[in-house]
């Protein structure tokens, strides 16, 4: 009986098919009766549209096309249009030509930092109907690009050899926010009258390390911060503050400045900072008693050999509505042991001054 058994089992293994090895798509293409009974091969289509393609040898990433640090000695083409940031920074392109950014509608973010840009073409830019930050610093750029976009909101063309900024430039630019026109070889009457007029949500603007030997005129009322460092100032004239009321932060650090006139504090009521460090100023600004919100004023590493009792604080009491955290006079000819105390009763915190070795 068992051998009747094992004769049937050996039978039945015989009429077995033979084992397939499947493949890993084997599994996912497993052959499914059609109404015709053929086969269906629906799941890889072959008229299916191409979605968007990356440029060679670029990363693309939820909208984010990054190009930097490629050796590129043009645009590439190619780029989606649903593009939101284009990063083309630390490259070689030499020329921004027509049509390079045509059809990129979306684009917000335009990134060109660190290249050899000499030359935008006026059209280039027309595409872009809704860019809003345009990063060109450390280019070969003589000029200001032209027709740039009204959306544009932040602009930073730092360290180029531009040498006038013309009152035409930033017609129409009323959405703008931030300029920075930092290390370029801008002359005092490079800067036309009336250049920022008209923008009236400019809050920042830096015109630091360049050739310029006074405040430029015409600035917004709308500016919260005002960068002029590095430059070649000699006078703080008051009617150049006039109109100001909205400025916080003024910074005249590293020029040479002498004289600041009369009003000049006064016309910037709500200013917080003040910095006045590396000039030639014999004596405290005068206004600076009668302001009520200053909290910060650098004055270390000028002349000034004497310090009064009324230069930092009002002669009345509570009329200052923000206490000092900052105040520096080190480097100075002033010695500190010749200050009265009462130069500083409206300073509450003994290590808010800066007197050399006396902290």
């Amino acid at each position: 009986m068992r051998a009747a058994i094992i004769l049937i089992l050996l039978v039945t293994v015989c009429w077995a098919k033979p084992f397939h090895q499947k493949g890993l798509f084997d599994f996912m293409l497993e052959d499914e009766p059609s109404g015709d009974g053929s086969t269906d091969t629906t799941l890889f289509p072959e008229n299916e549209p191409v979605g968007p393609t990356c440029p060679f040898r670029c990363q693309c990433h939820l909208r984010v096309v990054q190009c930097s640090d490629l050796g590129l000695e043009q645009v590439p083409k190619d780029i989606p249009a649903d593009t939101t940031l284009l990063d083309l920074q630390n490259n070689k392109i030499t020329d921004i030509k027509d049509g390079d950014f045509k059809d990129l509608k979306n684009l917000h973010a335009l990134i060109l930092v660190n290249n050899k840009i000499k030359a935008i073409s006026p059209s280039a830019f027309a595409p872009l109907t809704k860019l809003e930050r345009l990063y060109l610093s450390k280019n070969n750029l003589k000029e200001l690009p032209a027709n740039m976009p009204k959306s544009l909101q932040e602009l930073r063309v730092h360290e180029n050899i531009i040498s006038k900024v013309k009152k035409s430039a930033f017609d129409g630019l009323n959405h703008m926010i931030v300029i920075e026109l930092g290390t370029n070889p801008i002359e005092n009457s490079g800067i036309e009258k009336g250049a920022f007029q008209g923008m009236k949500k400019l809050s920042y603007i830096r015109i630091a390390d360049t050739n310029i030997t006074s405040i430029p005129q015409g600035l917004p009322s709308s500016l919260t911060e005002l960068h002029l460092d590095g430059n070649k100032i000699t006078k703080i004239e008051a009617d150049r503050l006039n109109g100001l009321n909205n400025l916080a932060k003024l910074g005249l650090s590293f020029n040479s400045i002498t004289t600041v006139e009369n009003g000049s504090i006064a016309s910037v009521p709500h200013l917080r900072q003040l910095h006045l460090d590396h000039n030639a100023l014999t004596q405290v600004p005068v206004g600076l008693g009668e302001h009520k919100y200053i909290q910060v004023v650098y004055l270390h590493s000028n002349k000034i050999a004497a310090v009064g009792t009324n230069d930092f604080c009002p002669l009345g009491y509570n009329t200052k509505k923000a206490s000092y955290s900052g105040v520096s006079l080190f480097s100075n000819p002033v010695q500190y042991w010749e200050i009265q105390p009462s130069t500083f009763r409206c300073i509450y915190e003994r290590s808010a001054i800066q007197l050399g070795n006396y902290k």
